[in-house]
């Protein structure tokens, strides 16, 4: 959480965008093979929610 923290408005939203992406993959890799990193889909889920959660704060405080 400190290094989303850290980073400025736009590094957030590509943040988001990467996280995004990344989930969009990783859900519809799990339906053709197992999936070995079982907490990826989490993680990516949560750091989606850290990010935009930031980013909100920021955005009521302005």
């Amino acid at each position: 959480m400190n290094d989303i923290k850290e980073k400025n408005d736009a590094d957030l939203v590509k943040f988001i965008s990467e996280k995004r992406g990344e989930l969009h993959k990783l859900r519809f890799g799990v339906t053709g093979s197992g999936m070995r990193n079982t907490h990826a889909i989490r993680d990516a889920r949560r750091g989606i929610a850290q990010a935009l959660t930031e980013l909100n704060v920021r955005t009521t405080k302005a």
